[in-house]
């Protein structure tokens, strides 16, 4: 940990609990920013649309247009691109975040977008209404667990983050 005269280190957020002095962790923890991980839920919102749209296909066919329509981006693309109050800090804790916990995120967020991805290009190559609602119906079983496991990364609940987070508090 600093001292009150030392300047704070950039300890990736993970490593140590509060990396960048005492008022570090409640700035994240305000802004929805999970101080143990350095990373917010808000970015499973881009995936979660994805989703919806898929879960829309089979009773509105129409919806496949839309869901077509998505473009994948990643974490400081998607904060960039929102209204997210503190995307900044959003941005600057997900590069700071222990770069194991970001490579199991990123690994997560990154099969997701190449299933949505994979997906999308696999309707706009068929014709049939039935088939494009079958695809949604495998991509939403595909994706959906995925969700579930990034989440579960970015509220520390696997590795090391836990244990640290405890010991220290």
């Amino acid at each position: 940990m600093t001292t009150a005269s030392s300047k704070p280190s950039l300890v990736p957020i993970g490593k140590q609990t509060d990396p960048n002095g005492p008022g570090r962790e409640a700035e994240l923890s305000a802004a929805n920013i999970n101080p143990r991980t350095g990373l917010a839920t808000d970015y499973l919102n881009h995936f979660n649309e994805a989703i919806m749209l898929l879960e829309m296909i089979p009773d509105i066919p129409d919806c496949a247009a839309d869901f077509m329509d998505w473009q994948p981006l990643t974490y400081p693309e998607h904060f960039m691109a929102s209204n997210f109050k503190a995307r900044d800090l959003a941005i600057e804790a997900y590069e700071q975040a222990d770069p194991d916990i970001r490579a199991r995120f990123d690994n997560v967020t990154g099969n997701m977008t190449t299933i949505l991805t994979a997906v999308a290009s696999a309707m706009k190559g068929v014709r049939q209404d039935k088939t494009r609602a079958l695809l949604a119906i495998q991509a939403t079983g595909w994706v959906k667990p995925l969700v579930t496991l990034a989440g579960g990364i970015i509220n520390g609940e696997r590795g090391e983050t836990d244990v640290d987070y405890i010991m220290n508090h």
